[in-house]
Formats: C-alpha cells, sequence, structure tokens
C-alpha cells in the first residue's frame, strides 16, 4: 500500500480527524515522516473516549498503524498515553509482542498533553517550530478513533458512518457511545438515561476547548464528548462570555501580572505567544508592541490562561481568538522566524496537573469511568452535514425522496480543494436536503 493509495482511500471513504478540527486525514500523510504518533492523551478533564476506543480495538488500531507505517517506509509508531490509564496499557502491551515496528511512550498527567505539538514533544523531544505543522519535524499524529477508521477503511471498505461520544456530567449513566453520525444530542442524552437536572447546558467538547450547544444540534465526524452541566456553572458562565464585556472587565481589572503567559503551553515550548503582553495592550488601549498581537497567531486556544492561570478570572483567550480572526480576515503575514524554538528550562515546574485542573473547573465529581457501551444504537433520523471536516464542504449527489443505504455516498468532495466524501449513516429516505444538510428517515422504503 502506498502513500497515494491510502490518500485516495482516505477521501473516498471519508476519513478527519475523529475530534478537534477535523483535519482531512489524506491531507496528512506525508512520505517524508519517520514518525508516527497515535494521540491516546485524552486531553481534557472528563473525556473518555480514546480510553475506551483503544482499549476494545487494540488489534485492529494497531493494524492501522502497521498500514501507516508500511506505506511511509516503516516509519517509527509511537502509542502516547498517559500511564493511568491503566486497563488501556495492558491492552496494549499484550499486543506489542505482534507489532515490532510499536512502542509505548508514557505522558505526563498534563494539559494539555493532546495537543499536537505538546504530544510531540513529549514522545520525541522535538519541538514543531511556530506556524509550522508536524510533518516539518518528521512527525504525524493521530488520534485513536482516527486510526481505528484508518483500519475499517482500508481492511473492510467502511466509510466513516458512525462516532464514538462519551456522555458525562449531570446525566444518569455516564457512557460512551457509537452512534449513527447526525443523531441528535437530545436522543444521546436520552441513552444516557436523561439529564439530572431539568435547567442544563450542553458543552459540545471538553470543558476547556468545548463550545456551548444545544438538543437540536447533532453528531459530526468530530464530537468526541457531551459535557450536561447546570446553566450557572463556572465553565458555562465563562463560555457565554460577551468579548465588549470582557473588554471592559481587562481594562478595570487586568493586575498586569504575567500568569496568562507564565503557564501559556505553547510559550513554554519556546513559541513567541505572549497573552499578558495582550491584555496589557487591551488594558490600555495602547499597543506598544505591536508584534505581540500579530503572535496572537501563534495560540493553540488550550484556554489555560483563562480558565486557569488569570487570578482576575478575565478572558485572555476570548480575546486573542477575536484577534486571530481578525489577523486571518485581513490576510495578516507571519513573519518567518529562523531560530529554533527551546523548551523553558523551568517548564517542568510549570505544566498544569489534569487533576488540579478538574478540580479548579469543579469538575472533580463528574470524573467518573465511562465504559464503552457496544450495543447497537438505533436512530429514527438523522441530519448529515456536508462540512464535518476543514476545507471545503462536500457537494450533495442525492435529492428529496431518494432512498439510500447506509455507507452510501450522498455528497461528494470539492475537486482540487481540501475536501472529504460524506457517506449516509442509516438506511432509509431523504426527507429534506439543502447545500448544508441532509436529513433522512430511518425504515423508510416508500
Amino acid at each position: 500500500m502506498t502513500v497515494d493509495n491510502l490518500k485516495n482511500i482516505f477521501q473516498e471513504y471519508g476519513i478527519a480527524g475523529a475530534g478537534g478540527a477535523g483535519f482531512p486525514s489524506y491531507a496528512k500523510l506525508n512520505e517524508k515522516a519517520d514518525t508516527i504518533i497515535l494521540n491516546c492523551a485524552e486531553c481534557e478533564p472528563l473525556l473518555k473516549v480514546h480510553r475506551e476506543v483503544l482499549k476494545n480495538y487494540t488489534y485492529e488500531i494497531m493494524c492501522g498503524l502497521t498500514m501507516l507505517s508500511e506505506a511511509m517506509g516503516n516509519a517509527k509508531c509511537i502509542i502516547a498515553i498517559k500511564p493511568s490509564y491503566k486497563t488501556t496499557v495492558q491492552a496494549v502491551k499484550d499486543q506489542l509482542s505482534a507489532f515490532p515496528n510499536i512502542e509505548i511512550k508514557y505522558l505526563p498527567e498534563i494539559y494539555p498533553a493532546g495537543d499536537e505539538v505538546v504530544t510531540i514533544y513529549e514522545a520525541t523531544g522535538r519541538i514543531v517550530p511556530p506556524g509550522s505543522i508536524p510533518i516539518s519535524v518528521g512527525c504525524i499524529v493521530y488520534n485513536v478513533e482516527t486510526v481505528l477508521n484508518i483500519y475499517r477503511a482500508v481492511s473492510e471498505n467502511a466509510p466513516v458512518t458512525h462516532k464514538y461520544v462519551t456522555l458525562t456530567g449531570e446525566v444518569n449513566k455516564t457512557v460512551t457511545l457509537c452512534v449513527p453520525i447526525g443523531t441528535s444530542f437530545s436522543t444521546l442524552i436520552k441513552l444516557a438515561g436523561g439529564a439530572t437536572i431539568d435547567d442544563y447546558e450542553i458543552i459540545n467538547g471538553g470543558p476547556m476547548t468545548g463550545t456551548i450547544a444545544t438538543t437540536s444540534d447533532v453528531v459530526t465526524k468530530t464530537t468526541n464528548a457531551l459535557i450536561i452541566l447546570p446553566k450557572n456553572h463556572p465553565v458555562v458562565v465563562s463560555k457565554q462570555a460577551k468579548i465588549s464585556i470582557g473588554v471592559k472587565r481587562i481594562m478595570a481589572s487586568c493586575c498586569q501580572c504575567r500568569s496568562c503567559t507564565e503557564l501559556c503551553s505553547r510559550n513554554l515550548l519556546g513559541h513567541p505567544i505572549e497573552p499578558h503582553e495582550i491584555m496589557r495592550a487591551m488594558s490600555s488601549g495602547k499597543v506598544s508592541k505591536p508584534q505581540a498581537i500579530i503572535n496572537a497567531a501563534y495560540c493553540s486556544g488550550c484556554g489555560i490562561c483563562e480558565l486557569y492561570a488569570c487570578p482576575q478570572g478575565l478572558h485572555p483567550r476570548t480575546i486573542i481568538a477575536e484577534l486571530k480572526a481578525a489577523l486571518r480576515q485581513n490576510k495578516v503575514q507571519l513573519p518567518k522566524i529562523e531560530e529554533a524554538p527551546t523548551a523553558n528550562p523551568k517548564r517542568d515546574y510549570k505544566l498544569v496537573s489534569k487533576h488540579r485542573l478538574t478540580s479548579r473547573l469543579g469538575l472533580a465529581k463528574y470524573n467518573k469511568a465511562a465504559r464503552l457501551d457496544k450495543t447497537d444504537v438505533v436512530a429514527d433520523s438523522v441530519k448529515i452535514m456536508f462540512s464535518q471536516h476543514l476545507g471545503a464542504p462536500a457537494t450533495p449527489v442525492v435529492k428529496k425522496g431518494d432512498i439510500v443505504s447506509c455507507g452510501q455516498k450522498i455528497a461528494v468532495a470539492e475537486t482540487d480543494a481540501l475536501s472529504l466524501n460524506i457517506h449516509s449513516s442509516i438506511s432509509g429516505k431523504v426527507i429534506q436536503i439543502c447545500d448544508q444538510y441532509a436529513v433522512i428517515k430511518g425504515g423508510t422504503t416508500k
């Protein structure tokens, strides 16, 4: 199997990064890679999906890694995992003798260990230069579920139709499920035994980087978890902060410390992102260091500055996200950084403990096991989005009234663009369709 063969398979069967931004997986493949990293960091508090998937499909995932390795000239494979995931670690160890090109590297129990740049550093000692991508240091990083999807596409000709999702927080049953893509969040909550409170909000993703969602939102290829929290929970309140109020609070309350920068995960690896300089500029209305504003582009969005470091409870990450968007909109070119970054010599003393972060966020009581329930989930209907990945949306090739089968291609990747095919996750009838999505009602044949 060549790299080009794999690229064609990945695009045909719709494989995107199963979490985060959903970067099309074929675009990561590169023959220059000498190391492939399986990211099982389970970066954010309460998320359990990757350790559960790796524990239950260890052999298949390690076969998927081997496929990738062979296509890239027997590149070394590293499973990056935290030692506290004991049952998952043991499942991997039980298979290691059959996979001599795969090794385990233990990650520290910190946040954000799952950030690609941090994972690469912890697993290999290499630092990805600011503004660069992992292949610049010879690495490719895929998360656990992505490699399982790769194995199924290559070995079983199976497109991506289902997603593993952890349900946690104020639910009666903390659980990880495999559900058809397009399943509504309200259905997922019911599958978790319902919410334990009436007045709640849904966080789509982790408590640090996730977003507020509604019960009518649906599962996509990047949905990793739903966290059900009271409406007045600090994590929820923080995510509802308005930028205009945030700026006024900075002007009134920023104490001009450096805590946000001192604990910044990218700054600790030598990247030139300095949140405190941005906060100083916002608080005074003067920009004495314009380069600090431009360097906002190097922010990973991990949220440590906002939800952990700031003693005033301000919102540097939110402000920086607005600046990043403005830099992109205005097509500001980042200056080339010639000097290779080096890690802060005091980095080990400034790392954020995931256990402490969970407690600081007020989430410790929700930190429960979320075992994978392999029971088939049947969805009466699904709403399948045509843009579930970075890049150009897929173009629909079905129309209202068409009968489709599970796994059938319903939208095709944009030609000559970063894009992926989209497939139906159930068998049924297309009852609604537009440029953004298709609604399919299951069990309908007329």
